[in-house]
């Protein structure tokens, strides 16, 4: 975890600062979080840390609804769960170096 320990990081384990993120970094994290990501898993980080970095922090439904699009499928909320068990809006700003969520709830 020599890039993690790196960065300076909050008690909860999200990055101070979103500039310090890279996809090393963000690999620590997924291990971390005991996740093995595949491109989906990627795809969902790099869609939370876009969104997020324009102002806007994407919810679980957008979430799905964009990862369908670029899938080619229609996700339910379980399939996103499958791939970040502990919310994907907030895994995935976790792992994205995104600044932690206070949005309650996942819509």
């Amino acid at each position: 975890m020599a890039a993690l320990d790196s960065v300076e990081r909050t008690e909860n384990g999200y990055l101070v600062n979103a500039s310090d993120w890279n996809e090393e970094i963000a690999a620590e994290l997924f291990a971390e979080e005991g996740i093995e990501p595949t491109d989906e898993h990627w795809d969902v980080v790099r869609f939370v840390r876009e969104q997020t970095l324009e102002g806007s922090e994407p919810n679980e439904r957008q979430i799905m609804k964009e990862m369908s699009k670029r899938w080619g499928r229609k996700l339910k909320a379980k399939d996103m769960y499958e791939l970040f068990p502990l919310m994907p809006s907030k895994q995935g700003l976790k792992i994205g170096g995104c600044p932690q969520s206070t949005r309650k709830g996942g819509y």
